[in-house]
């Protein structure tokens, strides 16, 4: 496979004239040909009149039309071969098992929102038909559906390279909902960025969409990104990243003469609840199962399990002793960039000089560059309840164990922490009136909730909730993994008293779409 450096624009292939940069082998640090010149101005502004063009014609295609070019991506992609992953992991310095199976992510993602479009139950049709003889006042001919925003900036992020990058979540529920994307490549595997870019505009090709349908832009700073969140052609944005990131974006988005929705997937210590019962019965268990989820990945996952929290007890120190020796024995992992694995040492250096907080054990250190050394540390809930920084997100394999000294200082741990992706629940029979008391805290802190597993993983699916309160998303009320996701980038329409040959097709009288309908307040089809 061949790599050119340029930008995907429309049914173009284009230099970029800015500033070039290279993928850096995060394993050596050796810089990967070729280099990638920066999009301009006018390339940004290209892509977005293309996508602005190319939305009312593409928001309109045929159910099955638009299904069928999700699943010729997915095609495509997988078309690509061992090449695709050979880059990726020259690029991320992940493994072939992991992203051989995010490929796979990432393409039945695709089919799944192909499936979703199909039955079209996300176009929420309601129907409540005119009542001319209703006193005092007759009703009107009233009809609803659902359409899409515009077109939606999508940036690429760097911890997937392949499910949460340029055909990845953002990208697959947002051309589902009849959106134009344009892709901000992540600077860490542009290479991967390049090939996947090129296999949806041979998807677009082959399935005679319009131009503008998909665009990818690189770029070596954050100017591209920026232009492309202020742009007034661009309605809605897709991000998953840091917080400061998103949180730049968010402001971007909001200082425009006519602000936009940012849906960005920040920062998250997604906290596990050790449950007395749980941790006597199983607490060795626990500990090793713990380290697993801890460990994978060199922790780089949204979803780590980075605050763990539990009643002071012989069980809880038998839990951080065997946490402590498994950890020791953990091999260091490559870090995505040089840049992720400086700002993890950074971070926890930092939970390392505070005075309240004590080193379990550290796993094993690496030989080569940017290696990931496993960490645990302990604190008391008292302490986390004083000091906001304990609650900080360390983007690699560090977890803080929280001490509480009784269950009323474990709520008020769990009532202190921020918006998170995640909660889990360590729990055995005996646990469940506990476990009752802490429920409705947990509910409105996570997006997710779970018992006897681990937050690392995070199943594609219809009933998947992958967001949170703030600070783990900016809007709580979205998911950005699951059929639901498509829900971001539409609004409603209402149309009242329009004629039958004027109406969209999934609202004419005849429901040629064999829609599932709310006729007059009643499901029908």
């Amino acid at each position: 496979m061949i790599l050119e450096g340029k930008q995907i624009i429309g049914q173009d292939i284009a230099a970029g004239p800015g500033t070039s940069f290279q993928a850096v082998d995060p394993a050596n640090g050796e810089t990967l040909p070729p280099e990638f010149p920066s999009a301009d101005g006018k390339q940004v502004e290209r892509a977005c009149q293309l996508a602005w063009d190319a939305f009312d014609a593409y928001r309109e295609t045929s159910l099955e039309e638009r299904a069928k070019f999700l699943e010729t991506i997915a095609e495509e992609i997988e078309h690509l071969g061992g090449g695709l992953i050979e880059r990726a992991m020259s690029e991320s310095g992940l493994p072939v098992a992991r992203l051989e199976g995010e490929r796979g992510r990432t393409c039945n993602q695709l089919r799944l929102f192909a499936n979703v479009v199909r039955a079209g139950e996300w176009l929420d049709v309601r129907v409540d038909p005119a009542l001319p003889e209703r006193t005092p006042m007759p009703r009107p001919d009233l009809r609803q559906r659902h359409i899409p925003l515009g077109p939606v900036a999508v940036f690429g992020a760097s911890n997937f390279p392949l499910a949460f990058s340029v055909a990845g979540g953002d990208t697959a529920s947002a051309l589902a909902s009849g959106c134009p994307v344009i892709v901000k490549a992540h600077s860490a595997h542009p290479g991967t960025s390049e090939l996947v870019a090129r296999a949806i505009q041979s998807a677009a090709k082959k399935c005679n969409m319009p131009e503008g349908v998909f665009s990818m832009l690189f770029d070596a700073g954050y100017e591209v990104g920026t232009s492309l969140v202020k742009h007034p052609n661009i309605k809605a944005v897709g991000f998953t990243g840091s917080r400061k990131g998103g949180l730049a974006l968010q402001q971007a988005a909001q200082s425009r003469p006519e602000p936009i929705p940012v849906y960005a997937e920040m920062s998250s210590i997604n906290p596990v609840f050790l449950m007395p019962k749980a941790l006597e019965a199983r607490g060795t268990d626990l500990a090793q199962a713990f380290v697993g989820s801890l460990s994978m990945g060199a922790g780089q996952f949204c979803t780590n399990p980075g605050l763990v929290i539990g009643l002071k007890s012989p069980a809880l120190d038998s839990f951080i002793e065997e946490a402590g020796k498994a950890l020791k024995d953990t091999p260091a992992n490559t870090m995505l960039t040089p840049g992720i694995h400086s700002a993890y040492e950074q971070s926890v250096a930092k939970l390392a000089g505070n005075t309240k907080v004590n080193e379990v054990s550290r796993g094993l250190t690496g030989e080569g560059e940017n290696q990931c050394q496993a960490g645990l540390f302990t604190t008391q809930g008292a302490d986390v309840l004083a000091d906001e920084s304990l609650q900080e997100e360390v983007f690699g394999a560090t977890s803080l164990v929280v001490i509480c000294s009784d269950m009323d200082e474990m709520k008020r741990v769990a009532e202190a922490l921020e918006g998170q992706l995640t909660a889990t629940l360590q729990m055995d029979e005996g646990d469940t009136d506990t476990v009752a008391s802490l429920l409705p805290t947990l509910e409105r802190k996570a997006g997710r909730i779970m018992a006897n597993g681990w937050p690392t993983g995070v199943e594609v699916c219809h009933a998947m909730v992958h967001g949170g309160p703030f600070p783990a998303t900016t809007d709580s009320r979205t998911t950005s993994v699951g059929s639901a996701a498509i829900y971001r980038f539409l609004r409603p329409v209402c149309y009242q008293n329009l004629s039958d040959a004027l109406l969209p097709e999934a609202l004419k009288e005849a429901n040629s779409l064999g829609l599932k309908r709310l006729v007059d307040g009643k499901r029908e089809g």
